[in-house]
């Protein structure tokens, strides 16, 4: 009741926040590439602080004995606290990078983020950069790098449609076969909630295609493991109750 949106909105607003995340892990990916091809050393990305914390590094890598590290954000466009708080964590990740490598020959790159980091380097005696968008290739990888990136990544988006398809009935079997190894005890807690059902389920298998697949396949599976013939009948009670 405290929400602005109805099921169907909230669904692809989860879905459009899951595609940016995705994309920037994707980037992140890409530019590893980059660096293969162009004979950097891969270095390892999680690395444990002084206190025994894991933390990642978004690129760690080696050329002539200089070791760069990237801190990567698709864009920079939080809100102050945040910007802190990422700022916070690259300098933990600088004290780690340090106590591994030394400070001699590190370079540290915040890509697509705030401009506190000229304090940053002082205090550490290190070499930090902030860059967005073309800079970075300016500076440790190859200008015609980002001009590539922009015409394919200018293909893919005109391939793109406006929005995510949420009927997954459209293709039901690829639908059946994403979803049935998915934990029983999930699929208990979804069919058990009338909320989730009707306004969810109902909403992304508007047809029941996929939700009959789903019913046949625990019937199937019924005879091996008795929780596969209560998601049956919890199931198909859902299904079928207003027959």
């Amino acid at each position: 009741m405290f929400r602005p949106t109805k099921p169907k909105a909230k669904i692809l607003q989860n879905l459009l926040q899951s595609h940016e995340i995705r994309f920037g892990d994707a980037f992140e990916l890409i530019i590893e590439k980059y660096f293969e091809l162009k004979n950097y050393e891969l270095l390892p990305n999680r690395y444990k602080n002084r206190e025994g914390r894991d933390l990642n590094i978004d690129q760690c890598i080696r050329k002539n004995k200089k070791i760069y590290f990237i801190e990567q954000k698709v864009r920079d466009d939080h809100d102050s606290s945040k910007k802190t708080g990422q700022i916070d964590n690259f300098e933990k990740k600088i004290e780690i990078l340090i106590d591994t490598y030394g400070d001699k020959n590190l370079e540290g790159y915040f890509y697509f983020i705030d401009p506190d980091l000229v304090k940053l380097s002082k205090d550490y005696g290190i070499k930090l950069y902030l860059c967005y968008g073309k800079e970075l290739f300016d500076t440790i990888l190859e200008p015609q790098i980002w001009t590539d990136i922009i015409k394919n990544l200018t293909l893919w988006k005109s391939e793109l449609p406006d929005l995510p398809e949420i009927n997954f009935d459209k293709d039901s079997k690829h639908s059946f076969e994403e979803i049935k190894d998915i934990s029983p005890s999930i699929f208990r807690k979804l069919f058990d909630n009338e909320t989730i059902y009707n306004e969810i389920l109902m909403t992304i298998f508007p047809e029941k295609k996929t939700l009959k697949l789903l019913l046949q396949y625990f019937k199937e599976k019924s005879a091996e493991q008795r929780i596969y013939e209560t998601l049956y009948e919890m199931l198909n009670n859902k299904m079928y109750k207003n027959r």
